[in-house]
This record gives structure tokens, sequence and C-alpha cells, in this order.
């Protein structure tokens, strides 16, 4: 399989590497389709985009008619990509919300999560029994809860409900925000899987791909947990570990109120994660973590059919994995340990 180039930082070239099972899953669901929405939840910089991409190339030798898009992107040309044959399409439905809504480039690239109804419908309209694939990329960043549920009933309703006819249609979701998993899953209007860090080979394989001098690989394994978009942010920082934990306690607003309020139980956590899974813990305080995107809460046994990919170590406390409960990142662990110790001052 030709494997995409991706930039890892400025002037540094790398390959698309591993995600296995991830791929052969998408394989597999453009042979048959899909009868649900398929919502990709995991730990921010974990790969998810890297993985979109990579299936575009699947998707389109599969005969599919790709649209992808990430209302989070700044650049248009990264916000929208889809299969060539299908420009004529695009175009016009761009032009037409340019025209009629008369909104700027910048504005249409946050309304690229709705436009891709529209988009979709008129290759249905247009082209007999099509094969479609629509891949959107933190298409709830922008949103509220209720509205992410509704959008998912939406892509539902294309799936199951269409006027129009086509031959199969994927459509794929991913997602950083744990609060859009729990609310997304209660209506059971979508299938959820989970996606992990990467396994130990497979950033073993991008930890050779970077150039020059760096740390053992060991020490980058501890501090990021296979976490690329961590291991690009160590990079980007010269390999300052110091310096990136206090970034991360900046970025994650771990300030002296939040820090004194819940000061016991994040003691707790830096420990053992799964501390936060005992019945006794406070809700409010297992909220705040999720909004922050500092743990994933609630982790899915270790099926194989339950994870997009290779699933996380039943319990790897080197990591900040727990059973229940896991870190995002051991960096994110690292940020609320020194943060406790500066209150300690």
């Amino acid at each position: 399989m030709l494997r995409i180039p991706l930039e890892f930082a400025p002037g540094v070239k790398i390959r698309f590497i591993g995600r296995e099972i991830a791929l052969r899953k998408i394989v597999e669901w453009s042979e048959r389709g899909v009868g649900f929405p398929i919502v990709v939840y995991g730990p921010e910089g974990c790969g998810k985009t890297s993985w979109l991409r990579q299936s575009i190339k699947i998707l389109e030798k599969m005969d599919y008619k790709v649209i992808y898009v990430n209302p989070a992107e700044e650049n248009f040309e990264n916000a929208l990509i889809y299969t060539e044959d299908i420009k004529d399409i695009i175009r016009e439905v761009v032009t037409q919300g340019l025209q009629h809504i008369e909104i700027s480039m910048s504005s249409l690239i946050t309304r690229l999560s709705d436009l891709v109804f529209t988009i979709a419908y008129r290759i249905m309209k247009k082209l007999r029994k099509p094969k479609i694939a629509v891949l959107i990329d933190e298409a709830f960043q922008r949103m509220e809860l209720r509205e992410a549920s509704s959008y998912v009933k939406s892509l539902l309703n294309m799936i199951e409900h269409s006027s129009y006819e086509y031959d199969k249609i994927i459509a794929i979701v991913a997602t950083s925000g744990g609060a859009f998993r729990s609310e997304i899953g209660r209506h059971m209007w979508a299938h959820i899987m989970s996606m992990w860090n990467m396994s130990e080979n497979d950033f073993r394989e991008l930890y050779d791909q970077i150039p020059g001098e760096k740390p053992s690989f060991e020490d980058v394994w501890r501090i990021t947990g296979g976490n690329p978009r961590i291991f690009r942010q160590l990079y980007s920082m010269r390999w300052n570990i110091d310096d990136t934990i206090d970034y991360m306690v900046r970025s994650k607003e771990l300030t002296p109120d939040f820090i004194s309020r819940w000061r016991r139980s994040l003691e707790e956590a830096v420990e053992d994660p799964d501390s936060i899974w005992r019945s006794e813990t406070s809700r409010e305080f297992i909220d705040e973590l999720i909004r922050k995107n500092l743990i994933v809460y609630n982790l899915y046994e270790r099926r194989p059919g339950l994870w997009i990919d290779q699933p996380p170590p039943e319990k790897d406390l080197e990591i900040g994995v727990g059973r229940y409960v896991a870190w995002q990142t051991p960096l994110y662990r690292e940020a609320v340990r020194k943060a406790l110790k500066k209150i300690d001052r």
C-alpha cells in the first residue's frame, strides 16, 4: 500500500506508519458499506487525522467518491479534500455557499461539516448509484453537545433514508471530545469505536524516521506514551522536556485554583488513574478532566472489536494507563504533577 507523506515539522517529512488494523477496517467497511455512522474517539494527537487521510487513498482505489472535511484547519485546501472526479460538484456547492450566504472563505471552512450533506446528496443526484465516503475530522470542535447529537442523527438519516439511490456509503466522524462520546453514545445513533496512541512498535518506526540527535527511544516513549503530536511538540522544543511540561501546564489551564480545589484527587490520579473510577469520586472533577482533554474515562474492554486499532495495555502505570481510566498521554500527567508541586512552594 502506498503510504502518504506527512509533515512532521517544518522541513521534516515522514511517511504514514502503522495502523494496519485500522486500515483493514476501512477496507472491510468499503466492501460492505455501513449501517450507522462510525464515530472514532481518541486522545488529542493520537493520529486520527493521519489515519483518515491515509484512508482517502484506500477508498479512492475502491471507487468511492470521497469527501474529507476538517473545520479546524485554517487552509481551505487542507480543510476540504475530495476525489478529483467530483471537483465540479464541489465547486458548484462551494460557490453557491459563498454567494447565497454571503460569507468569507474562512467562515465557509467552519461550515464545511454542514456542507457535507449538500455535497453528498448532490453526488447521489448527479451520479448513478455512487459509492460515497464522508470523512469528518474534529467535526464537533465548534458544536454544543446537542448539536453534535443532531449532526450524527443527520448522518444516520443520510444512510437510512436518502431520497436518492446509492450503492454504498461510509460516514466516519473523528473526535477528541470525551463529552461528545457520552452524549452520542446514549442515543444509539452511531457505532462508537476508540482509537489509542500508537503501539510501541509503530512508534519506534516513527522515532527512527526523525533525523538528528534525540533522547533515547525509552525516554521518549515514557513521556509521550506513543502520542505523535506530543512527540512533535518535544521536537519543536528541541527535546526540552521541562519546557514542554511547563507549556502544557499553561495550555491545559492547570491553574492554582484548579489544582488546589482538586488537590487530593489529582495526587491520587497521578499515581494511578483508576483512582478516578472509584464511586466516591466527584462527577464534577471527572467532567473537568474530560473537558480539559486530560484523560480518557471509561476505557473500553481491550477486545479488538471495540477498538479501531491496537488497544492500550490492560494496565501500564509507567505511561499512565489504568484499566478503566488513562491519561491521554504521560506528559499530561507530568504537567499535573508539576502543577501540584508548584502550589507546595
